[in-house]
């Protein structure tokens, strides 16, 4: 075991110099076939079952005990080399085996014989008297080789597997777990892990949808590929990585003042929800908009914010004022917020929708010809949908939009023209004709009333300071400026969730907003 051990996969996102890229099972599997061509036989599975047996030592030092759940394809040969090298090492090992007497690929019979002629331990299925001593179960049933829910044998030691007290190593992935959605049918059975450890390829399923709840903590071993990018798939999607963000966002000078860093307008507020538009204009001043003004919709409400007076309340702003702004429209808007869409899709130079403008949007077929209108004249629009709003934007019901978010949120995208960003466990920003990027931040305490209007504030705060007060029509990169805003706020946004409530406790969104520069 002389290769670099494995490493976990949030250290290296969040140090990560470029961005990070996950492959669907398709890609994946080409992707094995490239990095073995050149290897000897049977290299890649030995090198997996390294480093799943090196992980597994590493995470549970003191197990003596330790179960494999190996399946019938390449996944359960990963198990069968992981309990052969822990086998060696000294561990107490025991091997459940599950499809014994069906076809098994040529590498994992290899592996499955040469344990055997070690004298590792093999059992027919689940026999839980022989587990109920278990230290550490290592998953090794299904990983990518999930085409239909699991049943049978396999669905009912999974079931098992959830009861048992040790803690569980995937390998690849939770089993049962959809490596290219995340999305689990209601009932079915999922392995819960404590670790996974990714092999070779990141399934984007372990990032969105369920994958987040299932994967536990995220672990990657490149298996000691060199790939050159001839012949590679493209990424399903890209992991967000903030230090390659932070690389290409402009910085703060010293000659620089207010008027440099744009004006956001934040639109909504109806009756006994103003409190939604000055959450989302609290952020955009706080993350270092240069001017903040909120038009509130419901007409007896204050003319001052006590708690940010550098906040300005006013009328509602005219064309010339839109050209040159950010805008922020929907936040607590009610049905008052389509009153004003028909001018601000038309003006607006940068425009971020949210909550109550988007069901304006679904419901309104004028209200889309305008938003497709600002594509075609080159206005950039940001859409920040739950799955529910953008169930209501596609025409369909929120299940089938998780069933696939990533397939959502491109549809979404492609067909308005606009960049989206699907709220959720592992949010995702797509944009028209690109590859769309999977958030890595954020927690359960971002479960909470109103922190989607600081995210709609977060995002227009930032996408002003990359354009100040230029433009839309006449700016170039614009396209790119918002998905850039987008992805950097969002990730910005789960990081703060994390910093406050590093268990996904309850949080009450104003602390969401940052204290200001």
């Amino acid at each position: 075991m002389n290769r670099t051990p494995p490493v976990q996969l949030s250290t290296l996102i969040r140090t990560a110099a470029g961005p990070w890229p996950t492959h669907d099972s398709a890609a994946s599997r080409a992707i094995d076939a490239l990095s073995a061509q050149d290897l000897p036989p049977h290299t890649l599975m030995q090198r997996a079952g390294q480093a799943v047996a090196r992980l597994a030592m590493a995470l549970t030092p003191n197990a003596r005990r330790i179960d494999v759940l190996a399946g019938n394809g390449n996944n359960g040969g990963d198990g069968y080399e992981a309990a052969l090298h822990l086998h060696r090492a000294g561990r107490q090992v025991v091997v459940h085996a599950f499809g014994r007497d069906t076809a098994w690929p040529p590498d994992a019979a290899a592996s499955r014989q040469q344990a055997q002629a070690a004298g590792v331990r093999i059992v027919d299925g689940l026999d839980t008297a022989e587990w109920s001593r278990s230290e550490l179960v290592i998953d090794a049933l299904l990983g990518r080789g999930l085409t239909r829910p699991a049943s049978g044998e396999l669905a009912e030691a999974i079931r098992l597997l959830r009861g048992h007290a040790a803690p569980v190593l995937a390998v690849d992935l939770p089993s049962g777990l959809p490596g290219d959605t995340g999305a689990l049918e209601v009932g079915a059975p999922c392995v819960q892990a404590r670790w996974t450890l990714a092999l070779l390829t990141l399934a984007p399923g372990l990032f969105t949808a369920r994958g987040r709840d299932y994967a536990g903590e995220i672990w990657w071993d490149d298996l000691g590929a060199s790939l050159t990018q001839a012949g590679i798939p493209p990424p399903a999607a890209w992991l967000h990585s903030p230090v390659w963000a932070d690389s290409v966002w402009p910085a703060r000078h010293h000659a620089q003042h207010k008027g440099s860093f744009g004006d956001v307008w934040v639109l909504g507020g109806g009756r006994s929800m103003t409190g939604a538009p000055l959450l989302a204009a609290r952020t955009a001043l706080c993350v270092g908009a240069g001017r903040v003004y909120a038009h509130l919709l419901d007409p007896d409400a204050q003319r001052l914010d006590p708690l940010h007076p550098e906040l300005m309340l006013a009328d509602a702003p005219d064309a010339a004022r839109l050209q040159n702004a950010t805008v922020v429209a929907g936040c607590g808007g009610g049905q008052a917020i389509q009153a004003y869409l028909p001018d601000t899709l038309r003006h607006a130079a940068r425009l971020v929708l949210d909550a109550d403008a988007l069901n304006a949007l679904a419901g309104d077929t004028q209200l889309g010809e305008a938003l497709r209108e600002r594509r075609d004249n080159g206005l950039p629009t940001v859409l920040t949908p739950h799955p529910l709003e953008a169930a209501r934007l596609l025409g369909c019901s929120a299940a089938e939009v998780q069933s696939d978010r990533l397939v959502a949120a491109r549809t979404l995208a492609a067909r308005t023209g606009a960049v989206v960003v699907l709220k959720g466990s592992g949010s995702l920003i797509a944009s028209p004709d690109s590859i769309p990027w999977i958030n890595t931040s954020g927690n359960a305490a971002l479960a909470t009333p109103g922190s989607g209007d600081v995210l709609a504030g977060w995002i227009a705060g930032m996408w002003s300071q990359l354009t100040g007060g230029r433009s839309g029509k006449n700016a170039s990169l614009v396209w790119s400026e918002a998905e850039l805003a987008a992805r950097h706020a969002v990730y910005q946004h789960g990081l703060r969730a994390e910093q406050l409530s590093p268990a996904g406790d309850v949080l009450v969104a104003s602390r969401l907003i940052p204290s200001g520069h």
